[in-house]
C-alpha cells in the first residue's frame, strides 16, 4: 500500500502538470486595459523585512514596460508576478544606493535568457549610471560566455547580454528634464533632496490622459509638489522617525554603536509619511501610495504609528504599498484601482 505522503506527491505532480502551461504562458500585463499601470516590485529599504524586497517598481504605458530602479530580488519577484520580462523596454535608474541597484544583474540575465533578447537592456539614469553598467558587465562577463556556450546562440545571442548606459543631465538652474517624449508617452526626471546621495532623481510618466509620479528616495522638497502638480497618482517613499528612533535607541543599549549611528543619519535624508501626505495635498494628487516602508512592520497594528497624521493631512486614498501590488489608472478615467500581481499555486 502507498503510504499517504507517496499518494499526496503524485497528486500534487498531477496538479502542477495540469497548470504548468497556463502558468508558463501567462502574460498578465497583456491583459489590462490601456492607460498606466504600476506594480510595486520591491516596496522595503536594506533595513531587514520579511515582506517587502528591495526598491522596484515596473511601469506599464500602453503596450511599453519600464522598470525603475532593480533593488536586490527584483527578478525574482517580477517572476512571481508572471511579468515577461524579455517585454522590458528599459530600465530607469533613481540613484545608485545599494538596495536600488543589487537587482540589476539578474534581472539583465532574466530579460535576455527569458526572450532570446539580441540587444543589451538599456539602463538609463542621472551621470554616474555608466561607472554602476560597466560595473556589472564585467561581474556579469563570465557568466554570459558560459550561458551562451551551453545554451547556443540561438537561445542566449551573446550581443543580447549585459547592459548599455543612457546617460542624461538636468542643466543647472533646471530642476527636470523631459527624457521621453514618442507616440503619446512623455517621462519627465525631476531632481530630489537625498544629500550626500546626488544626483537623485525621480520621474514623471504622463500617458492616455493620465500621470503617475515615483519620487525616488528623498526628503520633503519644493521640487515635488510642482513635478507631481494634479497626477492620478503620487507613490512616494516614506520612514517612521519614531520606529527608526526605538530601534537606535535599543542598538545603543546594546552597545552597537556603529547601527545605532547609521540609523541616527537615515531620517534626515527621506519623507515621513506625513511629509508625503504633505506632498500630495500641495499638488492635488488623485491618490497616494508610499513605498520604501521603513522600517519593517512586522505587525499589522505598526502602520497607525508609522502613517502618524498622514490621513489626516491628505484627504485622498492612502495606501501602505506593499509587494505585488498593482495600481491601474484606465485611459478611459476613473478613480485608481488596486489589485495584486501575486497568485497562488504551483510557480506562483
Amino acid at each position: 500500500m502507498k503510504s499517504l505522503e507517496g499518494v499526496r506527491g503524485r497528486i500534487s505532480l498531477a496538479v502542477m502538470r495540469r497548470r504548468l502551461p497556463a502558468l508558463v504562458s501567462a502574460d498578465p500585463l497583456a491583459a489590462l486595459p490601456d492607460g498606466l499601470h504600476v506594480a510595486i516590485v520591491g516596496s522595503g529599504s536594506p533595513l531587514p523585512d520579511r515582506d517587502r524586497g528591495d526598491a522596484c517598481a515596473a511601469v506599464l504605458a500602453g503596450r511599453r514596460l519600464f522598470i525603475v530602479d532593480a533593488g536586490e530580488g527584483a527578478s525574482e519577484t517580477l517572476a512571481r508576478m508572471q511579468v515577461a520580462m524579455g517585454r522590458i523596454e528599459a530600465v530607469l535608474m533613481t540613484h545608485y544606493h545599494s538596495d536600488h541597484i543589487g537587482g540589476l544583474g539578474g534581472l539583465t540575465v532574466q530579460r535576455w535568457a527569458g526572450a532570446a533578447a539580441s540587444t543589451p537592456m538599456r539602463v538609463i539614469g542621472p551621470p554616474g549610471v555608466e561607472r554602476v553598467v560597466a560595473g556589472l558587465n564585467g561581474a556579469y562577463a563570465l557568466d554570459a560566455s558560459y550561458r551562451t556556450a551551453h545554451h547556443g546562440e540561438e537561445i542566449v545571442p551573446s550581443s543580447g547580454a549585459g547592459m548599455v548606459a543612457e546617460t542624461f543631465e538636468i542643466p543647472a538652474g533646471e530642476d527636470s528634464l523631459v527624457i521621453l517624449d514618442e507616440d503619446g508617452l512623455r517621462i519627465t526626471a525631476f531632481t530630489v533632496d537625498h544629500a550626500p546621495v546626488a544626483p537623485a532623481v525621480g520621474y514623471r510618466f504622463d500617458y492616455g490622459g493620465r500621470s503617475l509620479v515615483l519620487s525616488g528616495d528623498t526628503a520633503y522638497t519644493p521640487v515635488l509638489p510642482r513635478q507631481a502638480a494634479g497626477a492620478d497618482l503620487l507613490v512616494h517613499d516614506a520612514l517612521s522617525r519614531e520606529l527608526i528612533g526605538m530601534i537606535e535607541h535599543a542598538a545603543r543599549q546594546t552597545g552597537e554603536l556603529s547601527r545605532a549611528k547609521i540609523l541616527s543619519d537615515i531620517p534626515d535624508y527621506h519623507a515621513t509619511a506625513e511629509d508625503a501626505a504633505r506632498v500630495a495635498t500641495e499638488a492635488r494628487v488623485g491618490a497616494l501610495a508610499l513605498t520604501h516602508i521603513v522600517p519593517a512592520l512586522p505587525l499589522k497594528a505598526l502602520e497607525g504609528p508609522f502613517l502618524g497624521n498622514a490621513r489626516t493631512i491628505y484627504s485622498g486614498p492612502l495606501w501602505l504599498a506593499r509587494d505585488g501590488d498593482l495600481y491601474s489608472l484606465h485611459s478611459s478615467g476613473g478613480a485608481v484601482e488596486r489589485s495584486t500581481l501575486f497568485r497562488r499555486g504551483p510557480g506562483g
